[in-house]
C-alpha cells in the first residue's frame, strides 16, 4: 500500500511539473526537491538492495552532472536540469536509455507542435492556460517531454516496476 503511494506521488509530481512548465515555462525547485527526496523512503520501503539503490543514485548523479553542463551551455533551463536527475533517480540504469529516447522523441514532437501553433495563431491571441508557452521567442516547456519520458520508461525501472505492481494489485 505504501509503495503505491510513493509511485502515485512520483507520477503526480511529474504531471504537475509538466503542467506548471506549460503555464510558466519554469519547474519549481521545491518540486524537483520533493521528487528527489521521495526516492529515499521509496527505496527504503521497496528494499531493492544496496546494489540497485546505489545504481539508481549513481545514475542520478551522472544525470545531474550532464544536466548542469547542458544548462551552462544554454541547451535548456535550470528547472529541466534539475527535473531530469530527479526522474533518473527513480528510473535507474535500466530506465535510463528508454527515458532518454522517449524524452528526445517527445521533445521533438512537442517542439514541432509548439512552433507550428505559434506560427498559426494570430498575434495577440493565446489560450488562457499556457500563455507563456505561446509567446514568440520563448522556450519550449521541455518538462512535458521529460514527464512523457518518465511515464514511458517507468516499466523498465526495477524500483518503479515494483511500485507499479503494487498499484495494479490495488485495482
Amino acid at each position: 500500500m505504501i509503495l503505491a503511494l510513493f509511485a502515485s506521488a512520483f507520477f503526480a509530481l511529474c504531471i504537475y511539473a509538466a503542467l506548471i512548465d506549460i503555464e510558466t515555462l519554469t519547474i519549481p525547485n521545491w518540486l524537483n526537491g520533493w521528487l528527489a527526496f521521495l526516492f529515499i523512503p521509496a527505496a527504503i520501503v521497496a528494499a531493492p538492495g544496496w546494489d540497485v539503490t546505489g545504481a539508481h543514485l549513481l545514475i542520478g548523479a551522472i544525470a545531474f552532472t550532464g544536466s548542469v553542463a547542458l544548462f551552462f551551455l544554454g541547451v535548456y533551463g535550470g528547472g529541466d536540469a534539475k527535473f531530469i536527475p530527479a526522474v533518473m533517480l527513480w528510473l535507474g540504469p535500466a530506465g535510463a536509455m528508454p527515458f532518454l529516447v522517449a524524452t528526445a522523441i517527445a521533445g521533438g514532437i512537442l517542439t514541432i507542435v509548439i512552433v507550428a501553433l505559434r506560427t498559426l495563431m494570430p498575434a495577440g491571441v493565446s489560450p488562457g492556460f499556457g500563455v507563456a508557452t505561446f509567446e514568440d521567442r520563448k522556450g519550449v516547456p521541455y518538462g512535458v517531454a521529460i514527464a512523457a519520458g518518465a511515464f514511458m520508461a517507468a516499466p523498465a525501472s526495477p524500483l518503479l516496476t515494483g511500485l507499479l505492481k503494487q498499484i495494479q494489485l490495488l485495482s
